[in-house]
């Protein structure tokens, strides 16, 4: 079971507040432990919104919000994907993990979809294109 596990954003984040040498040693060992036991696929932190910008879709029409967003609280600030055998699994390692921030933080498991959750929705054909897309992305 493939999840992405999202490290919510926080005021301190949002602000662009760099973590600590320690914090970034502790989050690297957390890592390389991830990494060693087959469990982390990719990773990365993410720059504060006002760095980003939304784009919303209303049928055929684009429009672009640029960053900052206004509610922190339901922003992201870093991810995982981990290959995992289940969701208690991913808990157990989040667990384990150091604080993603120098306060309060939170983290969300959100299992991400395979192939054989749309059913008959996806067609042979279209399995063997998503498969071919996998392969050559590395995202198999």
């Amino acid at each position: 079971m493939r999840v992405m596990v999202l490290v919510k954003a926080t005021e301190d984040s949002e602000a662009g507040l760099m973590p600590t040498p320690e914090a970034l040693e502790a989050m690297g060992r957390f890592n390389e432990e991830l990494a060693a036991a087959g469990v982390l696929r990719a990773g990365d932190g993410l720059k504060p919104s006002r760095a980003g910008a939304r784009v919303a879709f209303d049928g055929t029409t684009r429009t672009i919000r640029p960053g900052p967003f206004a509610a922190v609280s339901e922003l992201v600030a870093g991810f995982w994907i981990w290959e995992v055998e289940d969701l208690d699994a991913a808990i157990a390692w989040v667990l384990r993990a150091p604080n993603p921030m120098p306060g309060p933080s939170e983290i969300e498991i959100r299992p991400i979809y395979a192939p054989e959750d749309f059913g008959p929705a996806l067609s042979p054909d279209l399995a063997a294109r998503e498969a071919a897309l996998r392969a050559q992305t590395g995202s198999a």
